[in-house]
């Protein structure tokens, strides 16, 4: 996990509101892609987790003909301690 990969996921607004929700809601928390309701394409969507993924950010675990994401939080807290708190508290 590299500062610079985690901050350039962290630039785009879409990748920022995933990683916002997830570190609002329980540890461990699954969703799928989709439920995020991004604005985007299916391509694009794609994207924007493996973005993610890449960065360290979150880990993603394939559930028959769907894919969940987890946030990779104690891995996050250790690396960036806060980080993801200004992330979550991010309203715009």
């Amino acid at each position: 996990m590299q500062l610079g990969n985690v901050l350039s996921a962290l630039a785009d607004p879409h990748r920022r509101r995933v990683i916002a929700t997830l570190a609002r809601l329980p540890a461990g928390t699954e969703r799928t892609c989709v439920s995020f309701n991004l604005p985007v394409g299916k391509a694009s969507l794609t994207h924007h987790f493996r973005v993610l993924r890449h960065a360290g950010l979150v880990r993603q675990v394939d559930r028959g003909n769907s894919r969940t994401t987890v946030l990779r939080r104690d891995d996050m807290e250790a690396r960036f301690p806060g980080l993801l708190t200004i992330v979550a508290a991010e309203t715009g």
